[in-house]
């Protein structure tokens, strides 16, 4: 690999692990989505037809760069920043760095390659494990779907894997045609979202929970009060003839003049 080659790849890197929103809009949602898969599957081509709607056949295998897109989902302004990576077999030492900073990924084959989808297998395991959750958005994407003549992995292959993972959503895609290309970025899109608003009701009925607890405390410490003043009463009331002040009673004790 190239210094020049090296030079934009960390550089490509480094913005995405990075990088933060630009934008001043505060109803504008940023989004970090990792594009992972085997060499020549198609990822390049793949991300290029989303973000600028062109097709680009070839490409260079050992060169990963980042790109921005502003897309609406539901209504929501969303800022995306895409990392398209390299290769499985390259740059394995940065790979943690980027699985740890995305919010979703794409997990694309190509469907003229079965090792490409026996490749990705590992791939899921290990963003699983570096984020230490099952729950991560994510898709995965059978890629040229347009080379019938050439096509080694059916849809079926594809299907079966989905539900091996749990119903992670399955496109097939053509990045020569931009058969669901779109699709497949606005559904992992869709998942963050959905998992995002999750945590954050998960997080206010937590507080809504504390909050209850602390106000079912209170009374109890609050009612111990009146009965210690209670007692004192209680006291004061005994004392009170033996100190001559019940003047209104009826009793027959000597008063000294």
């Amino acid at each position: 690999m190239s210094c020049l080659s090296q030079l934009w790849t960390h550089s490509a890197l480094l913005r995405f692990v990075h990088n933060t929103s630009e934008t001043c809009n505060t109803n504008r949602s940023d989004y970090k989505i990792v594009v992972l898969g085997a060499g020549g599957v198609g990822k390049s081509s793949v991300t290029v037809q989303f973000v600028q709607g062109v097709y680009v056949e070839s490409y260079d295998p050992t060169i990963e760069d980042s790109y921005r897109k502003q897309i609406e989902v539901d209504g929501r302004a969303c800022d995306l920043e895409i990392l398209d990576t390299a290769g499985v077999a390259q740059f394995t030492a940065m790979r943690e760095l980027y699985i740890k900073s995305g919010k979703g990924f794409l997990l694309v084959y190509s469907v003229t390659d079965a090792n490409s989808l026996k490749e990705l297998l590992a791939l899921r395991e290990q963003v699983l494990r570096i984020k230490d959750s099952e729950n991560v958005p994510m898709v995965l994407i059978g890629n040229k779907c347009d080379l019938e003549d050439d096509r080694v992995v059916s849809i079926d292959d594809g299907i079966a894997v989905s539900h091996e993972w749990g119903l992670v959503p399955f496109y097939e895609t053509s990045a020569m045609y931009k058969t669901n290309v779109d699709e497949a970025f606005v559904d992992v899109v869709r998942q963050i979202m959905r998992k995002e608003a999750q945590t954050s009701l998960e997080k206010k009925q937590l507080k809504e929970m504390q909050k209850q607890q602390a106000a079912e405390t209170k009374p109890s410490t609050a009612a111990e009060v009146p009965v210690a003043s209670d007692t004192a009463q209680a006291r004061n009331r005994q004392q009170e003839p033996l100190n001559g002040k019940d003047t209104k009673s009826g009793s027959k004790c000597c008063v000294i003049v």
